[in-house]
């Protein structure tokens, strides 16, 4: 499934790195990227469309217990996007241990409010993992498998996901 989605990611979608992030929430280039995925999941709505596209990116790029060979307690991190009240997103997180083990779900609010919607990244190159910051207070907000183009995707779509959302 991953590499079909990312596949049909490659053709519908223009490729913009995070560089060009700013000039990619104007214009054409926004309608062209937000009817790509309009598109892709089969709806003209916008906000679902969004939803999807990040959800399907964080399971695809979830971090996994088997990318963590040589870890004391190797864990799948796995997250999931969801729209509460007006101006929040919810964030669920569910951490599995090795082989099934303990699980435990945290879910954590973001109001978008008066935010900025530009979503930072780090991929360190010594390591296993990419983490995404919280626009609102810059603390880490998830963490992925290291694939830089796959955080530059996720915090595309994020981004677009809560000016969507600050819309209202």
């Amino acid at each position: 499934m991953a590499i079909v989605l990312g596949g049909a990611l490659s053709a519908a979608l223009p490729a913009v790195s995070s560089a060009d992030q700013s000039k990619a929430l104007q214009g054409d280039e926004q309608v062209v990227y937000l009817d790509g995925l309009k598109r892709l999941y089969l709806t003209g709505n916008e906000r679902q469309a969004l939803l999807a596209h990040s959800n399907a990116l964080l399971e695809t790029y979830a971090l996994r217990a088997g990318y963590q060979v040589g870890q004391a307690q190797p864990e799948d991190l796995i997250y999931r996007f969801s729209v509460a009240d007006t101006g929040e997103l919810i964030l669920r997180e569910e951490r599995r241990g090795a082989e099934g083990s303990a699980i435990a779900v945290h879910n954590q609010r973001l109001a978008v409010f008066g935010v900025d919607p530009f979503i930072r990244y780090e991929c360190p190159t010594s390591g296993i993992r990419c983490v995404l910051f919280n626009p609102a207070d810059g603390s880490p907000l998830l963490t992925i498998v290291r694939d830089h183009q796959g955080a530059g995707e996720l915090a595309k779509a994020l981004s677009f996901l809560i000016r969507n959302v600050q819309k209202g």
